[in-house]
């Protein structure tokens, strides 16, 4: 389980702070998978790097019982002058796991080639969006964390990563930040609407959904 606990984020602005969200509790079970929902700036990327770890809370508390993944969406862990076989085998060694099987299951997921061989600047947003999704998912996860990087690249790449998510891992928790509500509505199993610096949860989808668009 992970648990969320009177979370607040805030920034400094000017002579004084941009409240992003206040007092937001909930918790991921085992198997939930969490769509997080709101306008541009309501905070969902930044709920999603508190979880990961990537960001601190400004105050409040995040207890994780589970294994978690980096924010697929975020490239911020990339050393950008290293190749991405050179991130495949840091990230082998982080999680101590054997570095041939990263860079094959990398080299067939992301279907980048000699790119794999460039160093990491060089990238487009959509090349980066697809190493970073190969390598978390070369690691078993029991939480998935997802900032609306399913929808770049091709179809045949949306496709596979609809499979290796959706279905493959279809045990797994999940925490994603989209504006497909046709997505969260096939694939999540409750919502989190982030607006006016409150974070309002919803166990039906649908409900949460309807309230989103009406926004």
């Amino acid at each position: 389980m992970i648990r969320c606990e009177n979370l607040c984020k805030s920034y400094p602005m000017g002579h004084g702070r941009k409240t992003v969200f206040n007092d937001l509790t909930f918790d991921v079970k085992p198997g939930e998978r969490i769509g997080v929902l709101g306008r541009n700036g309501a905070g969902k990327t930044t709920l999603i790097k508190l979880i990961g770890g990537v960001e601190l809370p400004t105050s409040g508390r995040i207890t994780r019982e589970m294994k978690v993944s980096w924010p697929l969406g975020f490239s911020g862990g990339f050393q950008g002058s290293l190749t991405g076989y050179d991130n495949a085998r840091f990230i082998a060694r982080i999680y101590d796991r054997d570095y041939d099987e990263i860079r094959d299951y990398v080299e067939e997921f992301t279907e980048l080639g000699r790119q794999l061989k460039m160093p990491i600047k060089t990238y487009s947003s959509g090349m980066r969006a697809r190493l970073a999704f190969a390598l978390s998912l070369a690691i078993e996860f029991d939480c998935y964390l997802i900032d609306e990087v399913i929808l770049v690249g091709d179809q045949n790449f949306q496709r596979k990563c609809h499979y290796e998510l959706f279905e493959k891992r279809a045990d797994r928790a999940l925490i994603l930040a989209s504006h497909s509500t046709e997505l969260l509505s096939e694939v999540c199993t409750s919502t989190i609407l982030l607006r006016n610096g409150v974070g309002e949860i919803y166990e039906d989808v649908e409900e949460g959904l309807a309230l989103y668009n009406d926004l």
